[in-house]
């Protein structure tokens, strides 16, 4: 062959189009160990989502995937550590609280464009309940309750801003009642009067309700998500007890900062997805309440946006600001 075909063979050879370029690097991803920033302390139902995630994660993709707690101010701490970071080896577990922050943190150090969304985990139901020895019996009875006794009846919270109080100030816009909010600094605390009777209803995680409930010391009441809660089949939601409006889905998803590349996010995706419905992690994740989501990063972009949306409203129009 001369050199004029080989020249000409060679160019109608493509050695290296950006597919392939962009399908290389996210087979090579991740090229070292891995760090899955969790915004909050250990011991919550998303701290022991991301350590069962984590096993899975490490054999699909061949690097150690380490679990690092960065507590602090709702979240905001450990994800303006994520999204400021460079290494293409930092990921982000977040819960709801990440689309609801910029209503309560009106100057956050990170925005939109800083992270990207990977896949969506898991929704973690809050259950409304009250002591067991309460008077209140269903849904219906407590709003009547709230009507009769404006701002008698309390709730309970594990704090300004967390999924229980958003789920309660939303349960009193669309009942049309006032009912007194008992902020706490943690679900603990608050459980331990509700126990009491020091508070009248909380709207709990049924991560730390079910076992109350199964000892008879708390009733519960409904449960706030979409669809039935899968641990309790026979419970109503609050929209089916009659607020029809009503859903509060507490979720908890996977998110990456922007500069980890596009086909690398896809990667990582697929195998949170591929993690999730392991028949042993389904199985650790019923043991907290935990009900495995569907989706991708792009259904998970459009739900940050929309919870963003619906809980900046709820937090203005209850007048919500951050503890």
């Amino acid at each position: 062959m001369d050199r004029r075909s080989l020249l000409l063979g060679l160019c109608a050879v493509p050695l290296c189009t950006p597919a392939l370029v962009g399908t290389a690097r996210a087979q090579s991803w991740p090229a070292r160990p891995v760090r899955i920033i969790v915004p909050f302390p250990p011991g919550g139902a998303i701290d022991a989502m991301t350590r069962l995630l984590a096993p899975s994660l490490s054999e699909a993709l061949g690097q150690p995937f380490v679990v690092e707690n960065r507590a602090g101010a709702g979240g905001t701490i450990g994800t303006e550590a994520a999204a400021r970071s460079d290494d293409q080896a930092t990921l982000l577990m977040v819960s709801m609280a990440h689309a609801v922050n910029p209503a309560l943190y009106p100057r956050l150090p990170y925005g939109p464009a800083d992270l990207a969304a990977v896949a969506p985990v898991a929704v973690v139901p809050n259950i409304l309940v009250v002591p067991g020895a309460s008077p209140i019996q269903d849904v219906r009875g407590l709003v009547a309750a709230a009507k009769q006794d404006p701002g008698q009846i309390t709730y309970a919270s594990a704090g300004n801003g967390t999924s229980i109080h958003l789920a309660a100030a939303l349960f009193c816009a669309l009942a049309k009642v006032e009912m007194t909010h008992v902020p706490y600094r943690g679900s603990s605390p608050a459980i331990a009067d509700l126990l009491a009777s020091r508070v009248d209803c909380m709207f709990d995680s049924i991560t730390s309700a079910a076992p109350h409930i199964a000892e008879g010391r708390l009733r519960a009441l409904a449960a706030t998500t979409t669809r039935r809660a899968q641990a309790y089949p026979d419970l109503p939601t609050v929209a089916e007890a009659g607020l029809a409006d009503y859903a509060v889905d507490p979720w908890f998803a996977m998110l990456a900062p922007r500069n980890l590349p596009e086909a690398a996010r896809g990667r990582l995706g697929e195998a949170v997805r591929a993690a999730i419905q392991q028949p042993a992690i389904r199985e650790k994740f019923a043991i907290i309440g935990a009900e495995p989501m569907e989706g991708d990063g792009a259904s998970l972009q459009a739900l940050i946006e929309a919870e963003t949306a619906k809980w900046g409203k709820v937090a203005k129009e209850a007048g919500i600001q951050a503890d």
